[in-house]
């Protein structure tokens, strides 16, 4: 089997925070891309273990997060793609039978969440067809469209949630688990930044162990049971954002929207709403109520 693994950094055990670890300027982040390489070589080992013939790794922290000159010989890395072409980070660069998650994140607002944004930390909500989604459901949906099972999930526990709860049958391995219990909507982008680092950690060598046994679960279920196929909403798509309020501007409602493709509906630039006079999260929200009606 040709396996598609996608990378992020906030999900890996032992990076701590965002300011610290995540950034190209943080004093850790050297240390955080070993771990989160660590990780990856983990899921590679099990893969390959369990059989897969080849396996393309993309680098999917917005800074990069993958250390090239530790990744596993058996892997290859992609990594930069063109500005508003990004979607679906060469996923469709061949033909590839499942897809897994690596040091994923929850999307914003995640009760219990480690690190939890989606896109950016000035995201207060995401949606597509009214459907809450973070970075993960992003792209499962952009795998659903090219025909690859999503069957690996890892990260925070909640994260985990998340994923079994788009992707039903899912194979998750938890490495950390998040000990807020706010969703932090009221916050700013700043403000929310730090608002989501308590955590408890596994160590590094046995979140590996984890993830390894639980990569090599996966693809030997995924050759025995059709797990992992992505249910796609039905065209045409629409994707709202809600963005967070800062000092300079209150918050806003984002949207696009495209007839047949999420693919393409990902890469379309976004297009302000006029501004409104209640609150845009409690709208957004309504409405997606209304819809699951």
């Amino acid at each position: 089997m040709r396996v598609y693994i996608m990378t992020d950094l906030e999900g890996v055990a032992g990076v701590l925070d965002s300011e610290n670890w995540c950034g190209k300027d943080s004093r850790y982040f050297d240390q955080a891309k070993e771990l989160l390489t660590g990780e990856v070589n983990a899921a590679v080992e099990g893969f390959l273990d369990s059989g897969a013939t080849d396996i393309l790794v993309a680098d999917g922290h917005g800074w990069g997060g993958i250390n090239p000159s530790l990744l596993h010989p058996r892997a290859e890395l992609a990594a930069h793609w063109p500005a508003g072409k990004a979607y679906p980070f060469s996923l469709d660069s061949r033909k590839l039978d499942v897809a897994a998650w690596i040091g994923q994140h929850p999307k914003a607002g995640t009760v219990g969440g480690h690190l939890c944004h989606t896109g950016s930390m000035e995201v207060r909500e995401a949606q597509i067809n009214g459907v809450s989604v973070g970075e993960f459901a992003e792209m499962a949906l952009c795998a659903g469209e090219l025909g690859v099972r999503v069957v690996l999930a890892t990260g925070c526990e909640a994260f985990t949630r998340e994923a079994a709860e788009f992707v039903p049958g899912i194979e998750t391995v938890a490495v950390k688990r998040g000990t807020q219990t706010d969703p932090g909507h009221h916050l700013c982008g700043v403000a929310y930044r730090k608002h989501n680092v308590a955590a408890i950690h596994l160590s590094p060598e046995e979140a590996r162990r984890r993830i390894r046994e639980g990569a090599h679960r996966a693809l030997e279920r995924a050759r025995e049971d059709e797990f992992g196929h992505v249910k796609m909403p039905v065209p045409p798509f629409g994707a709202t954002m809600v963005l967070r309020p800062s000092e300079q501007r209150p918050a806003r409602v984002l949207q696009k929207a495209h007839d047949s493709s999420v693919i393409h509906l990902l890469n379309a630039p976004w297009e302000e709403q006029e501004s409104l006079e209640v609150d845009p999260l409690a709208l957004v929200l309504g409405r997606a109520a209304e819809k699951g009606r």
